[in-house]
């Protein structure tokens, strides 16, 4: 770790408060020119710090950047971060790095994706600064067929971190979507390598889209009636946005360390916004009209079609029916 991440380290551990440049050259075993060159580094980079001379630097309060630093001091679980302004996707970036050996519990964050992806090949809108996606690498032992759980637990995970940083509810659309109100605010894409030598998963990869607060020009027309945000305005999100990635990944980690006890399974059900409701069954390119009846401990739905006839699905997609 260079002396510029090491600052910003520190200055993120006293964020608001000032520490003399005197006290960082100590701390971190360089000179005050290397501190100074440091600070002016991370001024460069976007960082907003305040300097007085005889108290030394401080890390404003509404300086927003989001970094490994601002999100690890805020965790009591240990992860990887690497956080990126930029990427193609998360997921993409993650894939690659698990391909060359890359630990469990590497976290990659982006504010901007150009590439995003969404479930059934779909794309993801995911613009600059006003969303976070998150995509986490796990190595479970456990079947292709378990890895629902994952993507489950991550929408739980996802929808508690929501309400600890904001005053709105959050709801589960089965199987990966979470909702305010009615409409959408995240959306979780679960991706794997399957070993056909021990029909297990080799690795993993949850990635987590969620739009924080509301894009200047607002939502692509396609996407502006069903798409939502945390947040109403970007001032209301400072200082938030790692706390939200802190919780989400704590939560879910400790789903995961319990992965065998599904604690998390009656929260999903409770949160679950279709159950009881007309849906429409998205199936082979077509649309057809059920009732979302149960949702079990294995988070399969349960549906009934218009003859009578009852199915549970394990996978796939669903979008409420508005019944005219």
């Amino acid at each position: 770790m260079g002396v510029k991440d090491e600052v910003l380290k520190q200055l993120e551990s006293n964020k608001g408060s000032y520490i003399s440049g005197g006290q960082l050259a100590e701390n971190l075993g360089v000179s005050r020119n290397s501190i100074w060159k440091a600070i002016k580094a991370l001024e460069k980079s976007g960082y907003k710090i305040n300097a007085i001379p005889n108290r030394g630097y401080c890390l404003e309060e509404k300086s927003d950047i989001l970094s490994s630093f601002s999100i690890s001091r805020h965790l009591n679980n240990a992860f990887d971060i690497h956080v990126y302004p930029s990427v193609t996707s998360t997921n993409t970036v993650l894939r690659e790095m698990a391909e060359q050996g890359a630990p469990e519990g590497t976290v990659i964050i982006a504010e901007e994706q150009t590439a995003g992806k969404g479930r059934m090949g779909k794309s993801f809108y995911s613009p600059s600064k006003t969303g976070i996606y998150v995509s986490i690498l796990l190595r479970p032992s456990i079947s292709a067929e378990e890895s629902l759980f994952l993507t489950t637990s991550a929408a739980v995970a996802t929808a508690r971190a929501i309400e600890d940083v904001s005053t709105k509810s959050a709801l589960i659309k089965w199987v990966n979507d979470i909702y305010i109100g009615q409409k959408k605010v995240c959306g979780i894409l679960t991706e794997g390598a399957f070993n056909v030598e021990t029909n297990q998963l080799d690795y993993a990869i949850v990635g987590i889209g969620i739009n924080i607060c509301p894009p200047e020009n607002g939502f692509p027309e396609e996407i502006q009636n069903i798409a939502t945000t945390v947040f109403d305005k970007i001032t209301d999100s400072i200082n938030k946005r790692s706390l939200l990635i802190a919780h989400l990944l704590d939560y879910f980690m400790e789903y995961y360390k319990d992965f065998h006890e599904k604690r998390y399974v009656e929260e999903y059900i409770s949160r679950s916004m279709i159950l009881g409701k007309d849906i429409n069954v998205l199936e082979g390119g077509k649309t057809i009209p059920a009732t979302a009846v149960e949702i079990d401990k294995k988070c399969r739905l349960k549906v009934q079609f218009k003859d009578g006839t009852c199915r549970w699905l394990s996978s796939g997609d669903v979008s409420i029916r508005v019944v005219s």
